[in-house]
């Protein structure tokens, strides 16, 4: 959720470090992540203080496999590069 986001983002500010980019893969069976993608950009880039453009947000699925390709839900892999201020 975008309040957990917010969360974590006050936490690592506090440690005296700020998100340098954040690459994010939504793994989803049928739900198209492309006519949402530079929605979810911008609502991350704002939840996190950054520039839209350090964001970086795609799309894969997992060719029916798990609870996702069952389209029982949908997961996401986020990594983050993080530098002291």
């Amino acid at each position: 959720s975008m309040a957990l986001l917010a969360e974590v983002a006050a936490r690592v500010a506090a440690a005296g470090y700020r998100v340098s980019s954040l690459d994010a893969t939504v793994i989803a069976e049928r739900v198209r992540v492309s006519p949402h993608r530079e929605a979810i950009r911008a609502r991350l880039a704002a939840v996190l203080g950054v520039e839209v453009e350090t964001v970086s947000v795609k799309a894969t699925s997992t060719d029916g496999l798990g609870f996702v390709g069952r389209a029982e839900g949908l997961a996401a892999v986020v990594v983050a590069v993080l530098v002291e201020y």
